[in-house]
């Protein structure tokens, strides 16, 4: 079940919030927390299937892993519970990449391929496995206290908001919420608005732009047009940002409605004007579980550089197979982890950081920063989105105008439709801070008696237009892809 589906919006979370705003809620926590539970069974069930034993029968392993990492701190227990961790998620996501590898240098040597049935992957796994490893990791340093309540450390782990799409949040940060929350009404009408925003931002104009970006990516090569190209890649640019941090918003704004502050994922990301900078604003809760549980335990900074650039390499290495099975998400990481390591060795910083005494930047710098560090992260979503390695070469060469395109109907006017257009307007202005400024300097301006409760009004008024904008662009659309699934 995804939070774009009608089932959910009209069905599953009116229901479910009906039901944990009854009087029974308010008067016994414990009944918020099991009501919480079930519909994260039930939500998780609607698209796992059977892989919901496997979910639950991981949740119970963490439970008594944790405890018993607690009351020994071990590090035979503590190496345990993360290799099983990592073995379960390395036989279903990974089992047939790596077969397929073994097979291919098997085929040069003239051996006889293995035979691997092809192992279907269960929705969400990545991030659930990143959740069971930090809990277990932060009991392990005593940063958190094992959960003895099997009710609590199950939903920790289970809570449908953040279960299939993030953010990765860390159990210390929501230990105290799981035992005793209170929901206000400014808690629940913040939370609505922010899932409506993350809905927008998903139906009206992720969606959108995925269908040009899709279908130019599926296109033969020899017709692929530098302007082709190029609109498609501006495409998937938008898309994978507002498709990601749409879904972070509706997780968040959905915790919110039930009394649970989530960290925030994503912080405009695009206005970033080195790759450094990109990294500390884009999925920073997936950044920070790598710096935290794997970059810092290498050394993190304390090391020689030598050692630090390795470090950073093969912590992007990693983050790239995170994200899928394939050599081009390995390539797109290791693109990445290369820049950062330029910029350490050049002692690039982003403008934002700055040692007040040094000369300011001129705006031709900053305009460059953000040019440069703009085109390494477009590049790099070439790779993130092809499907193989020659058909990222191929794209790129197309971006460079290297590509004898061939004559197609297809044309550039044939994905520029209008609705294309206003989506790609919508997100280049959504995907920089200049609506959020702006509000913020109406609010602070000066204003007339009797005209300062008109802003609220305006602000509902644009979340009502919002809200139904997006049910109708639901009704009338059946594409809604859900990229999140190869994670």
């Amino acid at each position: 079940m995804l939070f774009t589906e009608p089932a959910f919006l009209f069905l599953f979370l009116p229901v479910l919030l009906a039901l944990y705003f009854a009087p029974a809620s308010r008067s016994h926590g414990r009944y918020g927390n099991w009501l919480l539970l079930v519909a994260s069974v039930i939500f998780y069930a609607k698209g796992g299937g059977s892989f919901t034993w496997l979910m639950l029968a991981s949740i119970a392993f963490n439970y008594f892993m944790a405890i018993l990492v607690a009351a020994r701190r071990s590090q035979p227990w503590l190496a345990l519970a993360i290799g099983a961790n990592l073995t379960v998620l390395g036989v279903f996501k990974y089992a047939n990449f790596f077969a397929d590898n073994i097979n291919t240098l098997f085929l040069v040597i003239g051996a006889r391929p293995l035979v691997v049935p092809r192992v279907l992957l269960p929705i969400g796994i990545s991030f659930f496995t990143f959740h069971a490893i930090s809990y277990v990791v932060d009991v392990y340093r005593r940063d958190a206290t094992a959960q003895k309540s099997p009710v609590h450390a199950a939903l920790y782990l289970l809570l449908f908001p953040q279960l299939i799409a993030g953010p990765i949040i860390r159990y210390r940060d929501i230990a105290d919420q799981l035992a005793l929350r209170r929901v206000t009404v400014d808690d629940l009408a913040c939370g609505i608005r922010r899932f409506v925003i993350g809905l927008a931002k998903k139906v009206l104009i992720a969606n959108v732009v995925a269908g040009p970006a899709d279908q130019i990516f599926a296109m033969p090569f020899a017709q692929l047009s530098i302007r082709h190209a190029w609109l498609g890649l501006v495409c998937y640019t938008l898309q994978i940002y507002f498709d990601f941090s749409g879904y972070s918003d509706m997780a968040i704004g959905l915790g919110r409605m039930f009394g649970f502050r989530f960290p925030e994922n994503f912080r405009w990301p695009y206005v970033a004007d080195t790759v450094q900078e990109f990294w500390r604003r884009w999925h920073i809760s997936l950044s920070t579980w790598f710096r935290d549980y794997l970059y810092v335990p290498l050394g993190g900074n304390r090391v020689p550089p030598s050692r630090m650039y390795r470090n950073l390499v093969m912590v992007f290495f990693l983050c790239g197979l995170w994200h899928g099975a394939s050599w081009n998400f390995v390539i797109w990481g290791l693109w990445h982890g290369t820049f950062l390591v330029i910029e350490r060795v050049l002692g690039w910083r982003s403008a934002r950081a700055q040692d007040p005494a040094a000369p300011s930047l001129t705006p031709a710098h900053r305009a460059a920063g953000h040019v440069y560090a703009l085109s390494v992260v477009m590049v790099g979503w070439v790779f993130f989105r092809a499907e193989t390695l020659a058909g990222s070469l191929a794209f790129l060469r197309a971006l460079a105008g290297l590509s004898p395109a061939l004559t197609t109907p297809y044309t550039v006017s044939w994905y520029f439709t209008p609705e294309v257009a206003l989506a790609l307007a919508a997100g280049a202005i959504g995907s920089m801070p200049w609506v959020p400024a702006l509000a913020a300097r109406i609010q602070s301006a000066p204003h007339r008696p009797g005209i300062a409760w008109t802003i609220p009004a305006l602000n509902t008024t644009a979340l009502a237009l919002l809200l139904l904008a997006s049910i109708m662009q639901m009704a009338a659309r059946t594409y809604n892809p859900f990229i999140y699934f190869r994670f």
